[in-house]
């Protein structure tokens, strides 16, 4: 019986300790693929920032993505500004934080606030009603800081024009409220600095989106939240010459040899946080995995499950169970020489466990090399600009409005006839969809809504609901947030999937300042034109429209259906 693969290393001070383990076939993945990764010594020539490690074609893309590696110390440069910044606020009154930025912009401090348990408003939604309530907030009391490495990102721009237009007419100065984080000479850079904002932070450019957790992108709405980021990079600093060793104990190429390595491919990571303590860390790594590795018909599919997760119950062949668990002093499970070894070694499971500084530089390191035994450029993303393509042309053409196939107790019905099939029903769409589904499947709902609002707590349980029925693995994305994570992997990864949207009526309408549309219709063109996009790959897509309050509810009893036995 194949003993499990265990480590588990101990910083020399207190608070700097990861764990890594792995069962079943990702004990076997590791047992097949870490001594060669140490041979060819991937850890240090990653460290070193080679780029020749995913061959030829991404070579000159990885030669201007591999500073991250060096965060935990370049970044430190940021400490002393972001103090002085944070009290200057906090003597004028300033102590709320919008953050409007998308992915990699927002994820990360997302998850580093949470954690420390400070208060980080994160704006990544065109949805009106969450954009207003942020508005709604008291501006008096409001600082904004704007993320994107290039400002062209839509969201974040009309984010940006929405605020700058409510300082003012609360008689705020805006430039004194808003805060930009940015790469050097972009266009954004130099708007701000034109505009005399509060601050520019300058980010690397040498660092992708979703490897910036530890850039000024993370870490400068987390400062200004009250977070303290210097304890973040010590953590990754007292792990990172581990993560560059070329050894077997080396805990990042024992996650990317079991994430990337098991064959047959277990390529549907099924995320599950058992008290982990660290904030809705699973979707971070939603993103850097989806979006590194979902490309040339290939990719890792994350699926962030909470308390109900059909998928784990016997869990099918092509699923990896990634359990995130809290830092306790106990051995990683399969670390001794218990009686129940052999069960241990039999179940197929991964365990990660760490502070957030050492979690947050474990998976960049392990994400980049699972590209390397994946064959994939884990840097690029070539399929997410296709989306935002269609919204800016449907935005800039205004198109009729386009018919439903049906209308169904206030769901509107948009799907190809082929894939209708004759349904005249939601219910009987839905099956539709889901017939489609194979034995490697997967399904993603895909919900342009409000999610902290009213939607957020009638979908809760969808995610589960739908797994339980199809026998598959289910994710769930919200509407644009999911289009810079796991939107590259829908189009570029394997055509396995089918596609559920929902989308439905907002209660408010927001202006942009400077545009010709609002928020409803940006939404909406976000929405029409991601669905365009995968019809056009051949990936079947099912949009359902709610167009009446009571009407969201009823569907999510549809969606739940009968449950196979």
């Amino acid at each position: 019986m194949t003993r499990p693969a265990t480590v588990v290393w101990a910083g020399p001070e207190e608070g700097a300790v990861v764990e890594v383990s792995a069962t079943g076939d990702a004990a076997r993945a590791v047992g097949d693929h870490v001594p060669g990764l140490v041979a060819e010594k991937v850890a240090s020539r990653l460290a070193a920032h080679d780029p020749t490690l995913w061959g030829e074609a991404a070579e000159a893309e990885a030669a201007v993505r591999l500073a991250w590696t060096d965060l935990h110390a370049t970044s430190r440069a940021l400490l002393a500004p972001l103090r002085a910044l944070r009290e200057e606020l906090a003597a004028e009154g300033v102590d709320r934080v919008v953050l409007c930025g998308m992915g990699g912009s927002s994820l990360a401090p997302e998850v580093v606030a949470g954690t420390a348990g400070a208060q980080l408003t994160v704006l990544d939604s065109t949805d009106p009603d969450q954009v207003r309530r942020a508005l709604d907030g008291d501006l008096r009391a409001t600082v904004v800081v704007v993320s994107s490495k290039s400002g062209s990102t839509l969201e974040t721009d009309s984010h940006r024009r929405i605020f700058e237009a409510a300082f003012a007419d609360a008689g705020i100065d805006a430039a004194s409220r808003i805060v930009v984080v940015t790469d050097p000479g972009s266009p954004l850079h130099e708007a701000a600095t034109a505009a005399g904002y509060r601050a520019v932070f300058e980010a690397g450019p040498h660092v992708g989106g979703r490897f910036s957790a530890l850039s000024a992108f993370g870490l400068v709405p987390s400062a200004l939240a009250g977070v303290d980021v210097e304890q973040l990079l010590d953590e990754a600093a007292e792990v990172a010459e581990v993560y560059a060793e070329d050894s077997e104990a080396n805990p990042a190429l024992v996650l990317a040899a079991a994430l990337a390595g098991t064959e047959p491919l277990r390529d549907k990571i099924v995320l599950r946080d058992a008290g982990s303590g660290l904030f809705h860390l699973g979707d971070w790594v939603e993103q850097l995995v989806a979006e590194s590795t979902g490309k040339d018909g290939t990719g890792l599919l994350p699926v962030v499950v909470g308390s109900r997760a059909p998928e784990l119950d016997g869990a099918a062949p092509d699923v990896l169970p990634v359990v995130l668990l809290p830092l306790t002093d106990d051995a990683a499970p399969g670390s001794d020489d218990s009686s129940g070894a052999d069960d241990d070694a039999a179940r197929t499971e991964v365990t990660v466990a760490g502070s957030l500084g050492a979690v947050l530089l474990l998976w960049e390191n392990a994400v980049a090399i699972a590209g390397r035994l994946l064959g994939v450029n884990p840097f690029d993303q070539p399929d997410v600009e296709a989306a935002k393509s269609a919204a800016r042309g449907l935005l800039e053409s205004t198109p009729p409005p386009e018919r439903p196939a049906f209308e169904d107790s206030g769901v509107e019905v948009r799907a190809s006839a082929e894939l209708l099939g004759g349904a005249d029903t939601v219910a009987g769409a839905v099956e539709a969809l889901l017939a489609t589904l194979g034995e490697r499947g997967y399904l993603a709902v895909m919900a342009y809504l409000d999610r902290e609002g009213r939607a957020a707590d009638l979908l809760g349980d969808v995610r589960a609901d739908l797994a339980a029925r199809t026998g598959r693995p289910v994710t769930f994305g919200w509407g644009p947030r999911f289009l810079h994570s796991t939107g590259q992997l829908h189009k570029g990864g394997p055509a396995v999937g089918a596609f559920l949207q929902i989308t439905g009526e907002a209660e408010h309408q927001v202006l942009v300042p400077g545009r010709d549309f609002d928020l409803a219709a940006l939404l909406a063109a976000q929405a029409a034109g991601d669905a365009a996009v995968l019809a056009g790959l051949g990936r079947p897509v099912l949009r359902l429209h709610v167009t009446t309050p009571d009407a969201l509810a009823w569907l999510a009893g549809v969606l739940a259906g009968p449950v196979n036995p």
